[in-house]
C-alpha cells in the first residue's frame, strides 16, 4: 500500500542478493568487560558473509573508528575487530553518521549493522538528522541493544539501550534485538546475517511523484506472519521506481 493506495508490483524476487555493510560496534566504558565476548559475537556475523559481499567494521565512544575499506577478505574483518579502541562516551549518532558516509556512493543493497548497550552521550548530530538520512539514502539499519551492569568508579550503573535504536531500525526495514545476556550475543548476530539471506525484493512504479513522503504499508495473506520493510519512502521526480527489500518472521 502506497499512501493507503494498492501499487502493482513490477518485481518479485526472493534471490540472495549481496550487501555491502558497516558492522559498528559500542566500545565505550560501560562495555569494557564484554568486549571480547562482543568481538566473538560480532565475528559470527563476519564469518557468514559470501564472497560477493563486502563490509568494514567500525567501533564508537569518545571517537569514531573505521577499519578503513570495504572487504570480502573475512579474515581480515575478524583480525580488524582486534584493531578497534574504546573510550568513554557514547556518541551513537554519530557513528550511525559516519556508517552512512562510508556507504555513500555503493551500488547495491547497503546494511549497517550497529551495536550498543546504552544512550547517546556526546554525539555531535541529532538523531532527527541520521533517521532522515538513513531513510533518504535508502540504508537499512539493524540494531542490537543490550541491558548492562558496570562500575563507573563509584557505584554499579545499569545501562539500557537507546530507544532511538528501534525506530530507525523500524524506519528503514531492519530488524530491532534487545538483549538482556552477552550469553545471548554471539546468537543474535548471526540472526541478522541469517536474515538478510532470506528477503524479498519488491518493485513498483509511484503513481505520484510529488516530492513527498509517502507512507508504505506490507500486508501478506499468511496467519502469523510479521512483515519487515521500509515504512516511508520520498516521492522525488527522480524515482520513476521504487524497490524494497522485506523480511517475514
Amino acid at each position: 500500500m502506497d499512501n493507503g493506495k494498492p501499487a502493482a508490483l513490477s518485481i518479485f524476487s526472493s534471490e540472495s542478493q549481496p550487501f555491502t555493510a558497516v558492522v559498528m560496534l559500542d566500545t565505550s566504558a560501560s562495555m569494557t568487560a564484554n568486549l571480547t565476548i562482543l568481538n566473538q559475537a560480532a565475528e559470527q556475523f563476519l564469518i557468514r558473509l559470501l564472497p560477493d559481499d563486502r563490509a568494514q567494521v567500525g567501533a564508537f565512544n569518545d571517537k569514531i573508528q573505521l577499519s578503513g575499506t570495504f572487504t570480502s577478505d573475512r579474515d581480515a574483518l575478524v583480525s580488524a575487530l582486534s584493531e578497534l579502541q574504546f573510550g568513554n562516551p557514547t556518541r551513537l549518532h554519530d557513528a550511525i553518521a559516519a556508517s552512512l558516509d562510508a556507504l555513500r556512493g555503493v551500488d547495491g543493497r547497503r546494511v549497517i549493522l550497529v551495536f550498543t548497550d546504552g544512550d547517546d552521550t556526546a554525539s555531535r548530530l541529532g538523531f532527527k538528522t541520521v533517521l532522515e538520512r538513513a531513510r533518504d539514502e535508502e540504508v537499512m539499519v539493524y540494531a542490537i541493544g543490550l541491558e548492562s551492569n558496570y562500575f563507573n568508579g563509584a557505584r554499579v550503573v545499569k545501562t539500557r539501550p537507546s530507544r532511538d535504536l528501534r525506530k530507525i531500525a523500524e524506519e528503514t526495514g531492519g530488524g530491532y534485538f534487545e538483549l538482556e545476556k552477552t550469553d545471548d550475543l554471539a546468537q543474535t548476530f548471526s540472526r541478522v546475517a541469517q536474515e538478510l539471506r532470506s528477503q524479498y525484493l519488491l518493485g513498483f512504479a509511484p503513481t505520484a511523484l510529488d516530492g513527498k513522503l509517502h507512507k508504505l504499508d506490507i500486508r501478506v495473506s499468511r496467519p502469523g506472519m510479521t512483515v519487515r520493510a521500509r515504512k516511508t519512502y520520498l516521492a522525488a521526480p527522480a524515482t520513476t521506481s521504487m524497490q524494497l527489500l522485506v523480511s517475514l518472521r
